[in-house]
């Protein structure tokens, strides 16, 4: 499609003098100001864009029928898996458009839920979330994590199961931090940091994360310290107490790594020391459970798809239980005293019972191929609940008896639309490299093959993070309008193990680039689709994929979507946790890695004149987690280099954050813009 600069009026952007000397290398960054999101010529310049973007938004005629299919499909029960304490069940449910979902308590599973907690309560447009919660052994008390406007900053509270009462317990200035109670169920175990200024506390990096214990009832003034590590200023600690209440397991993490460290603490003897049992960053180890002095981890030390070993923390002695196998082992839970273990194969979830020796006890059926979740509980639980989702299939709960090994439905949701009339397939293609690489399609059933039809590819490729078959209102409603979706397994994921999640990282990111685009040319050449009905989205490390991929083949793909995006490769470590990231991208500061982040990063690597696809940036003005200044400043530096023939527009989320708690009506609005920029933009032909 076609359009003059003058038809969009984007806000105009003061370009500076600065420039930046990397290694050697002068670097222009004359945007730097919009990393002031509250500056007035920031917000000045946030509102003329957003003025831009809502205008053409307006005009495009499907978009109020897309955002009522949305609502009319997103309207429907949801549920969380239940997990139990004592005899107590607790589980969430949304009743299909409430902004967050709400906290039940259940005394039998047939009884009548009780509201526990009711986020949507807490404010007036669903801005305040739920974003972390751990209940007492006893089922009594609960702690939980609240985040406002989308941000990681959390504020904990302590809740009075029995009569939902609030005690006077008030934690702040917590981040990356869950909590843990002792066995006497006298108080937890949390991370936060020390106070920051609350000015610019949405951009500061955060550095030097403290372990603390917090008793009941105390001041969090009076929290004793547990652990910190002054001369580490980027080590982060996990503090769990282990179900037999004698040891404190403390995860020691370091930025987005998966290799921690592991030590630990005696509960039963009185200012007991804390003892590195793991001092190395050499593998990652998740710590199961223990008999004893016996700690069982899930690692890939000498394993890169996983294992499960035991350690003797008396002797040091280490024992393999479980060698590695074919598949990516992804998770372990002890219930019945057995190992019920998660498998990842081609991406889709397989689940195996094994006895505490590691002998196969039997395969759990699942109802397909899609992605399980759940298999939490204690270690003599003879019950478990686990979900089980696909392309085409909600969420559905299910009840699972250990001893019989039966599966039965605990909760099924009723869903407006018709499954069979779509078909799932995996593929397998070839990257550059040769590299052999799986890629999921989803469609309407009797699609022709003629080049012709909307393709949303949508990947992320970093972190070692898995992306498996899932359900999707937004996906569904893409499908209903004819659209083709496709998400392939890049590498940097964790779909393979360890091996996989290097092979896209630091010096290899460049693999990540390669797969996407490969994908995006088999869709072509298989007749799925060509470069004008063909779009790309993801967000986060995804949104650096897009990036990425819009600037290294502006010809291939017709629709950019890039959502919360890394998009400054040169800074992106200078602000809150981005630092961390430094493990999967590699750091500007060293001379090597520079290169290869210069050489893709999509901030550096516009071209004046050059047509890119339609654009739409989406992100958030408090998203702490990815700072907006990357999709800000990448906005002003496309709208001055691009040639102006198609739309290339920032949408900017106000009172929200990087997407972990977002209310459902902001859900449903910025999908809804999103689908109707692609039917604007790939000229699609539908009737809703």
């Amino acid at each position: 499609m076609s359009n003059s600069r003058n038809s969009f009026n984007y806000a105009i952007a003061r370009q500076s003098e600065q420039v930046d000397n990397y290694h050697g290398v002068e670097v222009a960054d004359p945007y730097r100001w919009l990393e002031d999101p509250d500056s007035e010529e920031t917000r000045a310049w946030i509102e003329g864009e957003n003025k831009v973007t809502s205008a053409f938004l307006a005009e495009i005629p499907q978009q109020d029928a897309i955002k009522e299919r949305l609502t009319q499909l997103w309207d429907y029960e949801k549920f969380g898996t239940p997990f139990k304490r004592r005899d107590l069940y607790f589980y969430f449910k949304n009743d299909g458009l409430q902004n967050q979902s709400v906290l039940y308590v259940l005394s039998s599973l047939d009884g009548e839920p009780i509201v526990l907690l009711d986020p949507n309560t807490l404010s007036d447009d669903g801005t305040v979330a739920l974003s972390g919660l751990s209940i007492n052994d006893d089922g009594t008390l609960m702690a939980y994590g609240l985040s406002r406007s989308g941000s990681d900053w959390q504020e904990w509270q302590v809740r009075d199961v029995e009569t939902g009462e609030d005690l006077s317990d008030k934690l702040q200035w917590v981040k990356f931090s869950g909590a843990s109670w002792t066995k006497d169920n006298q108080g937890f175990f949390y991370s936060r940091y020390d106070e920051p200024n609350e000015e610019t506390k949405y951009e500061d990096i955060n550095y030097y994360q403290k372990l603390y214990y917090h008793r009941l009832g105390s001041d969090q003034k009076e929290d004793r310290l547990v652990y910190e590590r002054p001369d580490e200023k980027e080590w982060g600690f996990s503090g769990s107490v282990t179900e037999d209440g004698r040891y404190l397991i403390i995860s020691v993490w370091r930025g987005t790594d998966p290799k921690n460290l592991v030590f630990y603490q005696d509960l039963t003897v009185a200012d007991a020391p804390v003892i590195e049992l793991i001092n190395e960053f050499e593998a990652e180890y998740s710590f199961i459970d223990n008999e004893g002095s016996v700690f069982w981890f899930r690692t890939d030390l000498n394993a890169p798809r996983g294992r499960l070993i035991a350690i003797d923390t008396q002797t040091g002695d280490r024992t393999e239980v479980i060698p590695e196998k074919e598949e990516v082992l992804e998770g372990i839970s002890l219930l019945n005293n057995q190992f019920v273990i998660s498998y990842l194969k081609d991406a889709h979830t397989q689940i195996k019972i094994c006895n505490l020796d590691g002998s196969f006890v039997r395969d759990i059926e699942l109802p397909g191929i899609g992605s399980v979740g759940g298999f939490g509980g204690k270690r003599h639980d003879t019950e478990t609940f686990y979900s089980f989702t696909g392309f085409t299939t909600p969420a559905t709960i299910y009840r699972y008896d250990l001893k019989t090994g039966e599966s039965t439905v605990f909760r099924q949701p009723q869903v407006d639309f018709d499954p069979t009339q779509y078909e799932t397939t995996q593929i397998f293609y070839s990257s550059k490299d040769g590299t052999q690489v799986p890629m999921f399609i989803t469609h309407k059933k009797g699609i022709e093959l003629n080049g012709n039809n909307p393709t949303y590819l949508y990947g992320y490729g970093g972190f070692n993070i898995s992306l498996t078959p899932s359900f999707s209102v937004g996906q569904l409603v893409w499908m209903e309008l004819g659209g083709v979706l496709a998400i392939p397994n890049l590498r940097g994921g964790g779909e393979y193990g360890e091996a996989w999640h290097q092979a896209g990282t630091k010096l290899n990111k460049q693999n990540v680039f390669d797969d996407f685009i490969a994908a995006a040319e088999w869709l072509i050449a298989k007749g799925y689709t060509n470069s004008k009905k063909l779009a790309i989205g993801g967000g986060s490390n995804g949104g650096l994929l897009v990036g990425a991929c819009m600037t290294q083949r502006p010809d291939l793909f017709a629709a950019a979507l890039p959502a919360v995006g890394v998009l400054d490769m040169l800074r992106f470590h200078k602000f809150t946790i981005g630092w961390a990231w430094c493990s999967d991208y590699g750091s500007p500061e060293n001379p090597e890695e520079f290169k290869a982040l210069y050489a893709y990063s999509p901030l550096h690597n516009l071209k004046p004149g050059t047509t890119y696809p339609a654009t739409m940036i989406t992100t958030a003005d408090h998203d702490d987690r990815v700072v907006p200044a990357h999709s800000f400043k990448f906005a002003a530096a496309l709208q001055a280099a691009g040639s102006q023939e198609n739309p290339l527009l920032i949408r900017i989320e106000t009172k929200a954050g990087h997407g972990a708690g977002k209310p459902t009506t902001k859900m449903i609005e910025e999908l809804a813009d999103r689908w109707a920029f692609l039917v604007r933009v790939l000229e699609m032909e539908i009737e809703l």
